[in-house]
């Protein structure tokens, strides 16, 4: 028999890897939507007058194997050094057990955000655990389940003072002592609404001229103070008292809550949380219990299911910006919940007094180095610290520096005359007599443990009395609780997430690997330069092909969400207008389709909002987009529009709409939400777009950890360059996230995906994202009519099934939802942009099998709605009103008019693996009215169920 050699690639990424349908499986595929060709749909779908003319070209791709082998090259750029720099940012141990079972496990990193409950139960109970770590460590009521970072904390800790303080100045106090970049993001959220910022002592606060302060605690020069006195100020002023204050010390210290603070704010980075240069990290927010309405972000509350038992779910959420748009209380979207999760992880793990060991020992080891400097004829400040102090060395201070750099340790530069020196988790002896190298000191470092904390500050209360931060300290039993957690919800490592408008597509495993080195997870985001070539290298890479790919002339790193991406994008349009002299243009043009973080995003930089219509057809009414153009001509700052469309179609008179704006002297903004159905097909700096924002972890491959973290960095044409944000430790200023390039330790994972795709393949992604978007419309459409199409009868990425018909036989879109969770689905995104529909988009990441089984699912569900439709059930005796079914109605009294079977086995449900949610319907209004964000003691539950 003579040999045939096979063409198959087995190492080619994009093809075999990344996109879900074979060449085959794409055939039938097209054969359904009634196209000869993925050629002929693209060009049927996507419109030529907005084809980019140029193909893209990275040059050959990558295979996995030559991705590691590229990736530690350039990581080993990186010079790892042990870095006492402080400022916010600590060196840390990640338990191990943590880092495989929660960071580098894919049932916690490609989880969506928990807006389904049901199927969330898992890592809502850990972020319940972050919440209630973080009121029992700050001695507040009540905590959010996390922010971005601690210098985007303190800034929207600031409005949310303005905001609920009974003071009418304009004015707040910030502590000197705060961290520098604090300071730099928070006058960069002052400034365009007129908040004046004034920065001083704590002593030098007059409390009756402004709406709230904020102190660090301890300061950045290692300060301790008690701000009790401050915040009786504040309180008899009617104004508002932050703290910012380091969660590690405060184990320590005593809590905010004590002093009398408000708001507490700050980072749990050094709760096992690598430095990865600056991110990701999960900040915190606490507060009283009566600001809780005017508190940003998500809230994790308690409530109970159909079955009256206990159910976690998002609480308050009409605060939130998909709700209120520009009335929110921020813009906030994603926020860093895997980090959290870690964080409170990290609490589990230790319980209050490994804590407490871990900061005792951190404490003693920082009264040794203080000791070890004064004996040697320094002068060392303060003289009672946690974990920091800052040493006068005079004219030494570059050679103390640049030893300090030999013995392989990074100090802090303060002013010119001093170093500061901040000590953590991993500080040993060595490092002690290193530093002490530095400083010209060969005495060894005596044996033996002294404490030196002022009295008045010694923490006495309790922290982190819960029962499961007192578990069995096992790693076996450790590793059972996570494993628990996982197995109560549906990530993509079970399921297609066909959520609209968020990308839910593969995270795949190489991508991932680089971020647990330590060679790009233990930097400091403050090092020098030459410490840091190989993220220079990434940076500067990613950044060109994002170029190439949108049509930019640069790009920003530094927004380290989509939300923060906007926000920054929109500073950076305002800044080249008062830059011009045109700083009265005010006026930000957004149609109503709009995703609610464009007009929050608008209101956070002093814009009046004025809302578009859209035609019959979903368009932007170009009339009225043009009247009010015109109307507004004169302060028109800029436009902000998604393409595609939030819709999910490519509109055809977007280079119009932008002329429109550019004419009136206005910027454009376009959304880069779908650019999952754009690159390597159309470049949004071609179609007239000033700025656009990139969800990495959308379009490309950072996942989205349960609801953060992101990144959302920016590109701009060449005139709006000089105007991106800076940050205050590279000389700039105007910076929107704490580190300079956001959360750059997350950036190799886009990297990666771009130099395994290659050019081509990412063109292919792209339309393999088309294509799945139209063979799902196309199998369901005539179940449930597609609500917008292009003039061909396409959709592009996503389309919006209509399900608002079946109300009028009582079964919402919740009704649906709920049912495909029995199915073994995420449900498609809920009521937006079209409130009653569901918006549904595949990724290219999956395949045929997959998307049949969901439209298996859903056609079986058109004929339930069928049977109430006709009579032959009751809506509330159908299975759509009890889904999701549970184990407990398997086993239970049954009493249905329909079967088990039927119930809890419909089509799309796997028999052997079947996933089941833990958790019958939750009662969403119970929730809020019986509002409990911490983890509430068994009985609590008890009570409930009865």
């Amino acid at each position: 028999m003579t040999f045939t050699p096979t063409d198959y690639d087995a190492y080619d990424f994009a093809n075999r890897r990344h996109i879900g349908p074979s060449p085959a499986e794409m055939k039938d595929m097209l054969d359904v939507i009634g196209v000869g060709s993925l050629d002929d749909l693209i060009d049927r779908t996507v419109p030529k007058t907005i084809r980019q003319q140029k193909p893209l070209d990275f040059g050959a791709p990558l295979s996995e194997s030559q991705l590691l082998d590229r990736m530690r090259a350039v990581a080993g750029k990186n010079k790892v050094l042990t870095s006492l720099i402080g400022q916010g940012y600590h060196n840390t141990v990640t338990p191990p057990a943590i880092q495989r079972n929660i960071f580098e496990n894919p049932a916690w990193y490609t989880a969506y955000t928990p807006y389904q409950p049901e199927i969330s139960q898992g890592r809502l109970e850990a972020l319940l655990n972050y919440q209630t770590m973080i009121c029992d460590l700050t001695g507040l009521d009540i905590a959010n389940a996390s922010l971005l970072d601690e210098s985007t904390a303190a800034a929207e800790a600031m409005t949310m003072a303005q905001r609920s303080a009974k003071s009418k100045s304009n004015v707040f106090f910030v502590d000197e002592a705060c961290h520098p970049q604090n300071i730099d993001v928070i006058r960069t959220r002052a400034e365009p609404l007129g908040i004046e910022i004034r920065i001083g002592r704590p002593s030098d606060l007059k409390a009756d001229e402004v709406f709230g302060a904020i102190f660090q605690y301890p300061g950045t020069n290692g300060l301790l103070r008690d701000f009790t006195p401050q915040m009786e100020a504040l309180h008899a002023a009617k104004a508002i008292g932050i703290v910012i204050a380091d969660p590690m010390a405060l184990c320590l210290l005593k809590e905010p809550g004590q002093m009398g603070a408000d708001i507490a704010v700050g980072s749990t980075q050094r709760f096992g949380v690598p430095l990865g240069y600056g991110g990701p990290h999960a900040a915190y927010m606490a507060c009283r219990d009566a600001l809780k309405r005017a508190m940003p972000g998500r809230i994790v509350g308690v409530s109970i299911d159909a079955r009256g038992n206990r159910a976690y779910r998002l609480s308050l959420q009409t605060r939130e910006q998909h709700i209120r748009r520009e009335k929110a209380t921020s813009n906030v979207c994603t926020a860093q919940a895997l980090l959290a999760v870690m964080a409170s992880m990290y609490a589990v793990f230790h319980g209050p007094s490994g804590l407490k060991a871990i900061a005792q020992g951190i404490h003693a080891r920082t009264v040794k180095m203080a000791e070890g400097l004064r004996k040697a004829g320094f002068d060392v400040f303060p003289k009672k610290v946690f974990d920091t102090i800052t040493v006068e060395v005079g004219a030494f201070q570059g050679a103390i520096l640049k030893s300090a750099v030999e013995e392989g340790l990074n100090l802090r530069k303060v002013g010119d005359n001093r170093i500061g020196i901040t000590l953590d988790e991993v500080t040993t002896a060595e490092t002690i007599a290193a530093v002490w190298r530095a400083f010209g000191i060969t005495t060894p470092v005596p044996e033996g443990t002294s404490y030196d904390l002022p009295d008045a500050l010694v923490r006495e209360s309790d922290y982190l009395t819960h029962e499961i931060f007192h578990m069995n300290r096992a790693e076996t039993e450790m590793m059972r609780y996570m494993r628990r957690l996982s197995d109560r919800d549906l990530a993509l490592d079970r399921a297609m997430i066909p959520l609209g408008s968020c990308t839910m597509k593969l995270n795949a495993a190489v991508e991932m690997m680089p971020v647990s080195w330590k060679e790009l997870n233990a930097l400091h985001p403050f090092v020098p330069a030459d410490q840091a070539e190989g993220y220079t290298e990434i940076l500067g890479d990613l950044s060109a092909k994002l170029c190439a790919i949108t049509g930019y002339a640069g790009f920003s790193m530094q927004p380290n969400s989509g939300a923060q991406g906007e926000y920054a994008g929109l500073l950076t349009i305002r800044n080249y207008h008062i830059a011009n002299g045109e700083g009265e243009r005010d006026v930000c043009l957004i149609p109503m389709s709009a995703h609610g973080t464009n007009p929050a995003s608008a209101q956070m930089v002093g814009w009046k909002v004025v809302p578009i219509k859209s035609a019959a057809n979903g368009d932007i009414d170009l009339q009225d987009f043009a009247a009010k153009a015109h109307e507004h001509s004169a302060r028109l700052a800029a436009a902000m529009i998604t393409y595609p469309s939030t819709h999910g179609v490519f509109e055809e008179t977007v280079t119009e709409v932008c002329k429109i704006v550019h004419d009136h002297g206005g910027q454009v903004y376009i959304d880069g939400a779908n650019m999952n159905a754009m690159v390597g097909l159309s470049r949004p700096g071609d179609l007239g777009g000033d700025v656009s924002h990139l969800n990495l972890h959308k379009t490309f491959c950072i996942p989205h950890g349960g609801g953060g973290p992101g990144m959302g960095p920016i590109g701009v044409q060449a005139h709006l360059i000089p105007h991106l944000p800076g940050h205050v430790e590279q000389g700039g200023d105007r910076a929107v996230s704490a580190a300079p390039y956001g959360s750059p330790s997350i950036l190799p994972i886009s990297w990666a995906y771009c130099l395994m795709m290659g050019g081509e393949g990412l063109t292919q992604a792209t339309r393999v994202a088309i294509l799945n978007a139209n063979y799902i419309a196309a199998r369901l459409k005539d179940a449930y009519p597609i609500l917008y199409k292009g003039p061909l009868g396409h959709v592009a990425h996503e389309c919006i099934l209509d399900t608002r018909p079946f109300a009028d036989h009582g079964v919402t879109v919740e009704d649906i939802a709920k049912r495909l969770m029995d199915c073994g689905f995420h449900a498609p995104t809920m009521s937006w942009p079209i409130s009653g529909t569901l918006m549904v988009e595949p990724t290219e990441s999956e395949t045929k099998a997959e998307l049949d089984r969901f439209c298996d699912a859903m056609l079986a569900i058109r004929e339930e709605i069928a049977d109430v439709e006709s009579g032959k059930l009751t809506r509330d005796a159908s299975p759509l009103a009890h889904a999701p079914h549970t184990v407990e109605d398997l086993v239970g009294d049954w009493g249905r008019a329909y079967s088990r079977e039927q119930g809890c086995f419909p089509p799309g449900a796997f028999r052997v693996d079947k996933y089941w949610p833990p958790v019958n319907r939750v009662d969403n209004v119970w929730g809020d009215r019986n509002l409990t964000c911490t983890c509430p003691p068994m009985s609590d539950y008890a009570e409930a169920a009865e």
